[in-house]
């Protein structure tokens, strides 16, 4: 019997003045050694040189307006994906070598799987390593309790799994749609694959949200009020589950991949954390007091 095709694979960039890194963003996806790839970029109303770089790039569908912020605008490139799988791929951030094939691949072999996600390489502003962080698997029990295991960067969604649960809840919460989304696959009991590949490269820089400390707590406030929603106790209790879900998550690493984490990935991030950094937001997180 013929083998199924590939499927088309949408990645969606937002951005917002992010004319310092998203060249390199934008390369590491026309690079791909899969062409069935539609990218879409939509731009919160760049000031900074931005566009100029997107017109660089004629393969490339964006649009830059005034919007609420990185989550609205990943929403629109959702809505507008018609790819059979959406990623979202931030200004700031790169896709390995080659990873899109073994994505499609993956998808066409796990027809079953409602999304997937792959593992992670941390570096700094210039590109150097950081670390690596490597899974073991999907556990919605871990998720449930506070930990992210799928960080957007490295998921894929299938178009009709977006359809059934609905898109990210940008007005409800600014630093954290993207958690919520992955509580809400576990509610909905959705299966998720884990592909042992490293799927992008994500920056921690000056000019990023996720090394400001403002954000990282705002994010901790922004998690807690999900997981009270959903259901999960706050307070000293909230914290238990936490180490618990923490501890769990390392035993699985021990047992599938035979290594667990001797030192904490927030440890080896914590040099590359700054009080404020210097990204720019058009809703005001730059603003935020921590």
């Amino acid at each position: 019997m013929p083998s199924a095709p590939l499927p088309k694979i949408t990645v969606v960039t937002p951005c917002f003045n992010s004319a310092k890194t998203i060249r390199e963003t934008l390369e590491s996806v026309r690079d791909q050694d899969y062409k069935n790839v539609e990218h879409l970029v939509f731009d919160g109303g760049s000031k900074d040189g931005t566009l100029d770089i997107l017109r660089e790039f004629p393969h490339l569908k964006w649009v830059s307006e005034k919007d609420e912020g990185h989550y609205h605008a990943m929403n629109k490139g959702i809505a507008a994906a018609t790819g059979e799988a959406v990623a979202i791929l931030n200004a700031d951030d790169c896709y390995c070598a080659g990873i899109l094939t073994k994505v499609a691949q993956a998808l066409v072999a796990h027809p079953e799987w409602d999304a997937l996600f792959g593992d992670i390489i941390f570096v700094d502003g210039q590109g150097v390593e950081i670390f690596r962080r490597e899974e073991a698997c999907w556990d919605a029990q871990i998720v449930r309790c506070g930990f992210g295991l799928a960080n957007h960067q490295a998921l894929f969604v299938r178009k009709q799994t977006y359809d059934r649960l609905g898109l990210l809840r940008h007005k409800d919460f600014k630093n954290c749609c993207d958690y919520e989304f992955l509580v809400r696959l576990t509610q909905h009991r959705c299966n998720v694959g884990h592909l042992r590949e490293y799927i992008v490269r994500y920056r921690y820089h000056d000019f990023g949200q996720s090394a400001d400390e403002r954000i990282v707590a705002n994010m901790h406030r922004e998690s807690e009020r999900i997981r009270v929603e959903y259901g999960l106790p706050g307070g000293k209790l909230g914290k238990l589950l936490d180490y618990y879900a923490r501890g769990k998550r390392q035993v699985e690493k021990l047992v599938l991949l035979g290594k667990c984490d001797l030192v904490p990935g927030q440890v080896k991030l914590r040099r590359y954390m700054r009080r404020k950094t210097q990204f720019s937001s058009n809703i005001g997180l730059d603003k935020l007091e921590k």
